[in-house]
């Protein structure tokens, strides 16, 4: 791959006429599509790009599908899903260029309950099709899901820098499960959503460095920063890791090289 290669593995598209589930937590007034998308990684040197499911839309992955098809060497997505769908269907979707699924649990009153058959069963069809499971969680509740998760041997995705509660950051305990998660081998965090975590947020990236690695470390930009539109430029996520990462070869890895392996099979 390039040297400067760069893979952003955490963005969202969606249309002004997308159904939003009951009661979400966002409801865009505006669209960001996948013209829009591939017209800003142009203009900021990005080669490819990983779609997250946004919750607002629940498991409506169509427009996603849609995204993919039109682009098929440069995007992937991760859709949301009910645990009950069936193999066939999630063999058709990877065919269509989607990699994984989103747990949309963050700021629900309880989190699911992931230890009953139907969960058991969805990730154990996930790992088996070598997706990843992105868990949209607080940092606080990261010991509560992956210990399931790491059990049924799919790949693991946490974004955000794992979201440590601020007060305690990298001492926290979900900071802790995430790094012990880590060290079993087939969980990979995000270096993303800076912005949406204070300025210890290049503590939390370097401390991620030093403890796991850049192997298992992916930049994304969050782009189009949903709830905080317009308040900074795509530009200042990518500056944002030169700033955290001083090191150059840690930083091409975790710009490029791990989410070429983890999302395009090293392609």
């Amino acid at each position: 791959m390039p040297d400067e290669m760069k893979i952003d593995a955490h963005v969202h598209v969606f249309t002004t006429d997308m159904p939003f589930i009951d009661n979400p937590r966002h409801a865009p007034t505006y669209g960001f599509t996948h013209e829009q998308l591939v017209q800003t990684l142009d203009q900021n040197g990005v080669e490819r790009a990983v779609i997250a499911a946004a919750s607002p839309w629940g498991d409506y992955n169509d427009y996603m599908l849609e995204a993919v098809r039109a682009h098929p060497n440069r995007l992937r997505a991760t859709a949301i899903l009910k645990p009950t769908v069936d193999r066939f269907a999630l063999e058709a979707m990877s065919k269509g260029g989607f990699v994984g699924v989103r747990l949309p649990f963050i700021g629900l009153p309880k989190l699911p309950d992931v230890t009953t058959f139907d969960y058991r069963a969805f990730f154990r069809r996930l790992a088996d099709l070598d997706w990843h499971v992105h868990p949209h969680v607080d940092g606080e509740d990261l010991p509560k899901i992956l210990p399931t998760l790491e059990a049924s041997g799919v790949k693991i995705v946490v974004d955000h820098l794992g979201r440590p509660e601020p007060t305690a950051g990298v001492n926290s305990e979900g900071f802790k499960a995430l790094l012990r998660s880590i060290d079993k081998g087939r969980t990979w965090v995000k270096t993303s959503g800076g912005y949406r975590l204070g300025p210890q947020s290049k503590d939390y990236a370097r401390e991620l460095v030093r403890t796991a690695g850049p192997d298992r470390l992916v930049w994304a930009s969050d782009c189009p920063f949903v709830g905080h539109e317009g308040q900074f430029p795509y530009r200042a996520t990518i500056d944002w890791l030169n700033d955290a990462v001083p090191d150059a070869e840690a930083r091409r890895k975790i710009f490029g090289e791990t989410a070429l392996k983890l999302y395009f099979n090293g392609k």
